[in-house]
């Protein structure tokens, strides 16, 4: 499984990216295995999103949306701040399979989908990945709150924090 995990700023400009790949044992190396022409389409998608997000956003009293889109064989969940930033997380259960050009890709086979089975996060809509997503996403916003409150940080700008790197990186890994 791949992740882009993106941090939507108040004029939706991306505060923040990364990308990530599954971390637990027999699953993954935490390396992202999306293609090359998956960097501009995650943040087009992730963007395309943003509207569902805009409208779940009024209905609900929870900050963690859960999933708001699906595009092919990617699904967006969504996490709203305080302040109305958006944390926003792609993934993706075999990107490799992800056409992204105008040209079908064949359906997985049965093959594929055997191997990822046992895997926490292999389904994207179970129980199990919700629930390791809100708890990413929680850890995230506990981090986002300390690096915001720096008195050295302007509203709406990059974070270019290596520590709050580290932090979303061990997140990944505890969680997803």
């Amino acid at each position: 499984m791949s992740y882009y995990f993106t941090i939507i700023g108040t004029k939706d400009n991306p505060l923040f990216e990364s990308t990530f790949g599954t971390s637990k044992p027999g699953a993954g190396d935490g390396t992202a295995r999306f293609r090359d022409e998956a960097a501009q389409m995650n943040q087009f998608i992730v963007h395309a999103a943003l509207d569902l997000v805009e409208e779940v956003q009024w209905t609900t009293k929870e900050l963690y949306l859960k999933k708001v889109d699906t595009f092919q064989n990617n699904h967006i969940h969504a996490y709203i701040t305080g302040g109305n930033g958006k944390f926003m997380l792609l993934m993706n259960s075999d990107p490799s399979l992800t056409a992204y050009s105008n040209y079908a890709s064949p359906p997985p086979s049965r093959a594929s989908m055997a191997k990822q089975g046992g895997l926490l996060a292999a389904n994207p809509t179970s129980p199990q990945t919700e629930e390791a997503v809100r708890g990413f996403m929680g850890e995230i916003y506990e981090a986002w709150v300390k690096c915001i409150m720096n008195p050295f940080y302007d509203v709406n700008s990059e974070v270019t924090s290596p520590v709050f790197r580290g932090r979303v990186s061990a997140a990944a890994k505890r969680y997803l």
